[in-house]
């Protein structure tokens, strides 16, 4: 539902790759998505030149759309999408062997679930966030929010009941389906990741236009400014850095609901912060390389276990300091010494982290060099996405 297609600036590019993937693999591919585009909060034109003679087909499901990313308009929009997908379904019979979807939208998995089950067909279930789990930190109300969030709970257990196998975008979400099922099911963690030519391709065509002072150390965050991350703490960290007079200027890129209120937080602590805005790939790519430090920052709250934008921030080739509480990805900072992991919303922690590496350039470079090799092996999505590939045949 969130997939970017044909010349967008932004959504997913997961399914876009794997559809392309299993395409050179021999398939016969229908991605179907919706004719909202979720990060535009717009219509798509879908009789654009950009979205035909595709490797794979496009099938757009009309859906309302909305203006919050939580919101009820979203609920109801996606219970449109759900509804008119069920149509395509039934308009299509038998031309598909195999179903393959996100879960979430939980009740648009929900559909393609039981059309699998209808026609005895493979179903598998790409596990990438967890409704209602994630909802709850936002809204967590005794009672009233297990009633309001019933719907989401339903939907999510039915898929994994009639899921053939799962895909998830960490243990913990590729396992997942086994607290509401009995039987067995193949499963396959594969991160989501990034194409890794691609991002050394925004590296060469902008890093040089990039001016960096010398001296600075660039510690950066790319992603979301909202609910799940912990942007507040990291900076009141560069604030506590500038206090010490280390040489420390934190990037910020991305956009969201929370960013005029995190403005006015760094303006009032006087805080080394740059808030770049939403970037394209290719100038996130750049802007990460040039920089020195990545940070994953996370409330305490979070259930996200390893979020799209690690990808980017190990395959840029610096340590990356971690603030999430998933034990998965903790133990991935450990034992990949990659990084290291500091306790979420502690400002004089995550101070005293950036510190100690932006004193030890030697430190840096060797974590940085786990860091690439672990984006590599694991988050390159051309070797790593083959293991989706390898379960999909098998269900065939």
């Amino acid at each position: 539902m969130g997939v970017k297609l044909g010349d967008e600036t932004r959504g997913y590019t997961r399914f876009r790759f794997l559809s392309e993937l299993l395409v050179r693999e021999g398939f016969s591919v229908d991605l179907i998505t919706s004719s909202f585009q979720h990060w535009d909060k717009a219509p798509r034109d879908t009789s654009r030149e950009c979205y035909r003679n595709l490797p794979y087909s496009i099938v757009f499901i009309d859906e309302p759309g909305y203006k919050k990313n939580l919101d009820l308009a979203r609920i109801r929009s996606h219970a449109v999408a759900a509804k008119n997908l069920r149509t395509h379904f039934a308009q299509h019979g038998e031309d598909y062997a195999l179903v393959y979807a996100e879960i979430p939208p939980n009740d648009v998995a929900r559909v393609c679930a039981e059309y699998a089950s209808e026609h005895d067909i493979p179903f598998v279930a790409d596990i990438n966030d967890l409704w209602p789990e994630a909802m709850r930190m936002v809204v967590d109300v005794p009672i009233v929010s297990d009633i309001a969030f019933h719907p989401f709970a339903r939907d999510a257990k039915r898929v994994y009941t009639l899921l053939s196998g799962a895909v998830g975008t960490s243990d913990e979400y590729a396992m997942r389906p086994a607290q509401d099922r009995k039987e067995p099911y193949p499963k396959a963690t594969v991160y989501v990741g990034n194409v890794l030519s691609e991002f050394d391709g925004g590296i060469a065509a902008y890093r040089s236009g990039i001016s960096k002072p010398d001296g600075e150390v660039w510690v950066t965050y790319a992603g979301t400014l909202g609910a799940s991350y912990d942007l507040a703490t990291l900076i009141e960290a560069a604030a506590a850095c500038a206090a010490k007079a280390a040489p420390v200027r934190v990037k910020i890129l991305g956009d969201g609901p929370d960013r005029e209120k995190l403005e006015e937080i760094a303006a009032r602590l006087a805080a080394p912060v740059d808030f770049l805005g939403y970037m394209d790939y290719p100038h996130m790519a750049a802007y990460l390389a040039a920089s020195d430090i990545t940070v994953n920052s996370l409330v305490k709250s979070a259930v996200q276990s390893i979020v799209t934008k690690i990808g980017d921030y190990l395959a840029s080739g610096h340590p990356l300091i971690n603030t999430g509480t998933s034990p998965e990805f903790r133990n991935l900072v450990s034992e990949g010494g990659f990084g290291v992991n500091v306790e979420a919303e502690n400002a004089a922690a995550l101070a005293e982290a950036i510190e100690k590496l932006a004193g030890n350039p030697s430190l840096r470079k060797i974590m940085g060099a786990r860091a690439r090799a672990v984006a590599e092996s694991e988050f390159d999505q051309p070797r790593s996405y083959m293991r989706i590939v390898d379960l999909i045949r098998k269900l065939i």
